[in-house]
C-alpha cells in the first residue's frame, strides 16, 4: 500500500503533519479521523500518485453556497446522496466548481462520506462547512447542516457586501481629492510661477504663495523619486504585515484604534460566535467548533483568546471566563455567554449575540459613513481653496499697491 502525506489539526488545534500508509486518501483521511484529526491536506507521499484532486483548486465562496442548498433540497426531496451529487455536478457551470464536485461524486462513489470528499478541497469546502457536514452525517441530520451552511455563508457575504458598499464612496471620494489637489500642485501652478518670479525678488510674494510655488518645485523636480519612495515603504510595510509579530501588532491596532477599533472588533467578535453558534447548533463538540471559529476571527489577537478558552474548557473551565479575563471581548457578550452556559442554550445565545453585534455595528458604520462624507468634502474644499487663495493673493496685492 502507498504512503500518504497528510496536514491536520487536532482537537487542541494544534497542527500536524506526517505520513501513513493506506489503500486509498480516502481511507488514510479515515485514519486521521479515528484518531480525531481533522484532515486538511492528504496526498502522495515521495512523488507517489494519490487518487482524485489535490485540492489546490480554488473556488469563490460565491460559487459554493448554493450546493449546499441545491444538495439539502434534494436530499430532503428523498434524491439519494450520489445521485443529489450528480445532479449538482451537472448544473454546475463554473468551471473550477465543476473539477471539484466532479472528484467529489468520484469520492463519494467509492464509499467515501461528503465530509471525507469535502475535505479534500480545502480551497472550496471550509473547515467549518466540512465539520458541520461531518457532525450532519455523522447524527443522521445532514440537511440540516447543509441548510445552515448554506445560510451562514449567505449572511457573511450580505454583511460584507453592506460593508465594502457603505465605505466606498468614501474611498472613492478620497483618491479623487488627492488627485485633483496633486494635479493642482503638479500642473496648474507651474504655468502661473514664471508670473510670480519678480515678486518674489522684490520680497512681495506672500509666504503662503511662496511655499505652495516651493512644494510644486519640489515634486515636480522629485515626485518621482517621491513615488517610488512611497510604494518600497508600502511594500516594506505589507511585507513585514505578513510576518505573525507584524499581523500581530497591527491586528491589535485594529481592535484597540479610536473610532474604527471598535467597529472592528464587533464584526470580527460577531463572526466568532456566528461560526460558533453554528458550528454548536450542527453538533461539532465545542472544542473542535472553537478551534474552527478561532481561525475564522481574521484577527490573531482575538484568535489567541479564542484557543486559549479551548484549554481552559479541556480543564473543566468555562468559556466565559477566559473571554471576559482577556479584556478583548465586550463585557456584555461575555455576561450573556455565561447565563447561556448556565441555562444550557450556548448556541442559540452565540447567534443572538451575532444578529445584535451586526445591527448594531451596522448602524455605527453608517453613522461613521455619514459623518466621513461631509468631512471629506470639506477637507477637499479646503485644500482647493488653499490653492486658489495663494495663486490669488500677490495678484489681489498687487492691485491694492497700485
Amino acid at each position: 500500500m502507498p504512503d500518504f502525506a497528510y496536514t491536520a489539526r487536532s482537537l487542541a488545534g494544534e497542527l500536524l503533519t506526517g505520513t501513513l500508509t493506506a489503500g486509498s486518501a480516502r481511507e488514510a483521511m479515515s485514519q486521521l479521523s479515528a484518531k480525531d484529526l481533522f484532515p486538511i491536506k492528504v496526498e502522495a507521499a515521495k512523488g507517489g500518485v494519490a487518487s482524485g484532486a489535490d485540492g489546490s483548486i480554488r473556488v469563490p465562496t460565491a460559487k459554493v453556497t448554493p450546493v449546499y442548498s441545491q444538495l439539502s433540497a434534494l436530499l430532503r426531496s428523498g434524491v439519494p446522496l450520489l445521485r443529489s451529487l450528480a445532479v449538482v455536478k451537472e448544473q454546475s457551470s463554473h468551471k473550477a466548481l465543476k473539477a471539484v464536485m466532479e472528484d467529489v461524486y468520484a469520492q463519494v462513489e467509492e464509499g467515501a462520506s461528503l465530509a471525507e470528499a469535502m475535505a479534500r478541497h480545502p480551497r472550496a469546502f471550509g473547515e467549518l462547512a466540512v465539520s458541520m457536514v461531518r457532525a450532519g452525517g455523522e447524527g443522521g441530520f445532514l440537511e440540516d447542516s447543509l441548510d445552515r451552511v448554506a445560510a451562514f455563508t449567505e449572511q457573511q457575504a450580505e454583511l460584507r457586501g453592506k460593508v465594502a458598499g457603505a465605505l466606498a464612496y468614501p474611498v472613492i471620494l478620497c483618491v479623487i481629492g488627492v488627485l485633483v489637489v496633486t494635479g493642482l500642485i503638479v500642473f496648474a501652478v507651474p504655468m502661473v510661477s514664471e508670473i510670480f518670479a519678480r515678486l518674489k525678488e522684490r520680497g512681495e510674494l506672500p509666504w503662503v504663495t511662496e511655499a505652495l510655488l516651493a512644494l510644486s518645485a519640489f515634486l515636480g523636480s522629485y515626485g518621482l523619486f517621491v513615488l517610488a519612495a512611497l510604494v518600497g515603504v508600502g511594500y516594506g510595510v505589507s511585507k513585514w504585515m505578513a510576518t505573525p509579530r507584524g499581523r500581530d501588532v497591527m491586528d491589535r491596532v485594529r481592535i484597540k484604534a479610536p473610532l474604527m477599533g471598535p467597529i472592528s472588533r464587533s464584526l470580527s467578535v460577531a463572526r466568532l460566535c456566528r461560526v460558533l453558534g453554528t458550528l454548536l447548533k450542527g453538533g461539532v463538540p465545542i472544542v473542535r467548533a472553537l478551534d474552527i471559529a478561532a481561525d475564522s476571527a481574521g484577527n490573531r489577537v482575538l484568535s489567541g483568546v479564542v484557543r486559549g478558552a479551548a484549554e481552559s474548557i479541556k480543564s473543566g473551565e468555562s468559556l466565559a471566563a477566559p473571554l471576559g479575563a482577556s479584556g478583548d471581548f465586550p463585557r456584555d457578550v461575555c455576561e450573556m455567554i455565561a447565563v447561556a452556559e448556565q441555562s444550557n442554550s450556548l448556541e442559540t445565545v452565540l447567534e443572538q449575540v451575532a444578529d445584535s453585534l451586526e445591527r448594531s455595528t451596522w448602524r455605527k458604520i453608517e453613522l461613521a459613513v455619514r459623518l466621513i462624507e461631509p468631512l471629506m468634502l470639506v477637507m477637499l474644499a479646503s485644500a482647493v481653496l488653499v490653492v486658489v487663495i495663494a495663486l490669488l493673493m500677490p495678484i489681489i496685492n498687487a492691485g491694492g499697491a497700485l
